[in-house]
């Protein structure tokens, strides 16, 4: 019996911290660790969202008696604390003072979008947490869902609220900060920082988003031609928006399959490479450091938080356009998506500056991918629902820009190389479209008075 007591207190010192307190606090057992290093985890996202974590100590915590408090409050401190970005949390009940106190729109608006900031890396968070305990398929489920939580949220609020250009535009720019923003800033940061060896990535899972890509590009060049070759504006309006709705039905069968493809079929394309990952990173990613029930729990009060802010950002994006001077096409197409995802975006650099590009280009144009071929025709489909006309119809200038995007970054990666020229480039591209919605400001008068006309019609007229 000595002997035996002995293992257990040797078997406790040889656990990490981490999961010696989570045994300590009586939470579900862990998954073993070829299980978890080979879980939905390990993902490009989860690994560059883990680059802005930071170890909390629980030294203060495990000194609490009672159990069930110091659960709670190791919780709470491993997720209001536990991220870099904790400080932007503050911008959180400031938003919701400013708009109960009726402050200016504007002021709600810039501090619901830096609320917005860290709530979507703990979102990444806390499905990393809960994947520890389901196995790769669930969680890479559960990743595939929340991976754009923010956007997709934004977006059915705008739909309820009958925003239909808002919605286009905040996607569209999505997949445009993603392509030129994040993926250019990575390979230019990345080349420079390691300018005297050459930078490789496998092509494989390049290749496989730039075919879904171009896919979701069709679906939207179709309907533009649809409407420039109909002759009745009323029949080219009902086929366009017709159009629209069985391309989504595609497009979302599309998604099925690559979720198929990415989390069974070849998930070694789609692997992060963990070889030389800093010790911080991996302690972090070897254990859970949340309960199951906790970790849900905590999710669905951040995903509740993250819903109020995207209200609060729909219903103050006309009020910040006016107050600032800016556009509702500028503010959406490149504010939106630029604050929304910072977190993940910085963390994609972050990779690409430790010539990670594998990490970076996953982030970049796996994030692209989601949001072109589950967030865009999921919205048209929930609009269809609800009883709004909302069609792929970006008309010919935001369709441009989408696959210009779409063709420029195909090209910078198809030969599995990098340097910082092809960065340099994509960020160029960036610039000129954001300078083109930036001056391109008359649609947004006549935005607000066309709900009407597209909502009858099932077209955004920008």
């Amino acid at each position: 019996m000595a002997g035996a007591r002995e293992k257990g207190e040797e078997g406790k010192m040889a656990a990490s911290p981490h999961e010696a307190w989570l045994l300590e606090n009586g939470n579900i057992k862990l998954l073993s660790k070829e299980m978890r290093y080979s879980s939905a985890a390990r993902t490009a996202h989860n690994m560059s969202s883990s680059s802005l974590r930071k170890k909390s100590d629980r030294s203060l915590v495990s000194k609490v008696r009672v159990g069930f408090l110091r659960a709670f409050l190791g919780n709470l401190q491993e997720v209001l604390l536990g991220t870099k970005l904790s400080l932007l949390f503050l911008a959180i009940p400031l938003a919701i003072i400013a708009k109960y106190r009726n402050y200016a729109s504007a002021w709600v608006f810039a501090l619901s979008l830096l609320g917005l900031t860290p709530l979507a890396e703990r979102v990444s968070f806390l499905t990393e947490q809960i994947a520890f305990y389901t196995g790769p398929t669930v969680g890479g489920l559960l990743n595939a869902t929340c991976g754009n939580a923010t956007e997709l949220i934004i977006s059915i609020l705008a739909l309820l609220q009958h925003k239909v250009d808002v919605v286009k535009y905040s996607l569209l720019g999505s997949i445009l900060s993603n392509l030129l923003l994040v993926l250019g800033t990575s390979l230019f940061c990345g080349g420079i920082a390691n300018i005297s060896k050459e930078q490789n990535f496998d092509r494989k899972q390049a290749d496989v988003n730039s075919m879904l890509l171009l896919l979701g590009l069709l679906c939207h060049v179709l309907p533009l031609m649809f409407k420039f070759a109909g002759k009745s504006p009323e029949l080219t309006a009902v086929g366009t928006l017709q159009l629209s709705r069985a391309s989504c039905i595609v497009m979302l069968i599309a998604y099925i399959a690559y979720l198929v493809f990415q989390l069974w079929t070849h998930r070694q394309f789609f692997e992060a490479d963990e070889g030389d990952e800093d010790d911080d990173v991996a302690s972090d990613d070897e254990s859970p450091v949340i309960g199951f029930w906790g970790g849900f729990i905590w999710l669905v009060l951040m995903t509740g938080v993250v819903a109020l802010l995207s209200e609060y950002v729909v219903a103050t994006i006309e009020a910040a356009s006016d107050s600032w001077g800016l556009s509702v096409s500028f503010i959406s197409v490149i504010l939106l998506p630029i604050v929304g995802n910072a977190a993940e975006h910085a963390g994609a650099i972050i990779f690409a500056f430790k010539n990670k590009l594998d990490i970076s280009l996953g982030v970049a144009l796996g994030s692209a991918t989601q949001i072109a071929l589950f967030v865009v025709p999921l919205s048209v489909i929930v609009a269809w629902i609800i009883g709004i006309n909302m069609d792929l119809d970006l008309n010919l200038l935001e369709t441009s820009a989408l696959a210009l995007s779409i063709l420029v970054t195909a090209f910078t990666l198809q030969d599995g190389t990098s340097h910082y020229i092809k960065g340099l480039v994509l960020l160029l591209c960036y610039v000129i479209i954001g300078a083109c919605f930036f001056v391109f400001r008359e649609p947004l008068n006549s935005n607000d008075l066309g709900l009407t006309a597209s909502h009858g019609q099932g077209m955004m007229r920008v």
